[in-house]
């Protein structure tokens, strides 16, 4: 006799437990069958069609071989206006860049043009000015006109 208890099993309530389990899954497989029953869809009506025209088989055929056909070259013809289309959108893309390219060095001739005119005034100013300062010095060196030291010539003067 230690600390454990032993319970035996009831043998009655447990297969009347499996019973019971047993019908309940059965009544469920039953309950799904008769709603299969209930909602599965009726015939197909369709009213009879001839089908295939007024044309052979044969016709038929070769019809769809010319449709096969022209598929094919409608194929080629798409792909060919798609890398049309490509190169146009390049190429206005390239005159585009090429335009403003020329608009960049039209402004940078004119800037040139305008520098280079800034720069001959002010050369021109310049040489003006050292024309006048020359000029001045030149005048300041020279003897007056109005002076009497023409008439005064003594020795010194002609001794060369």
């Amino acid at each position: 006799v230690g600390p454990y208890v032993l319970i035996t099993p009831n043998g009655n309530r447990r297969n009347q437990l499996q019973q019971s389990k047993l019908s309940f899954a059965k009544k469920e497989l039953d309950d799904l069958e008769q709603w299969k029953e209930e909602h599965r869809p009726g015939p197909i009506k369709l009213v009879p069609q001839r089908l295939g025209g007024k044309e052979s088989e044969a016709q038929a055929r070769q019809n769809q071989q010319m449709m096969l056909m022209q598929s094919k070259y409608q194929q080629k013809h798409k792909r060919e206006e798609y890398v049309k289309a490509k190169k146009a959108a390049e190429e206005a893309e390239i005159l585009k860049k090429k335009a403003i390219q020329r608009e960049k060095a039209e402004r940078l001739e004119v800037k040139k043009r305008q520098q280079e005119m800034q720069r001959r005034e002010m050369f021109l100013e310049d040489q003006y000015y050292k024309t006048n300062e020359l000029l001045n010095r030149l005048d300041l060196g020279l003897p007056k006109s109005d002076s009497c030291q023409i008439a005064n010539r003594g020795p010194e003067s002609t001794a060369w």
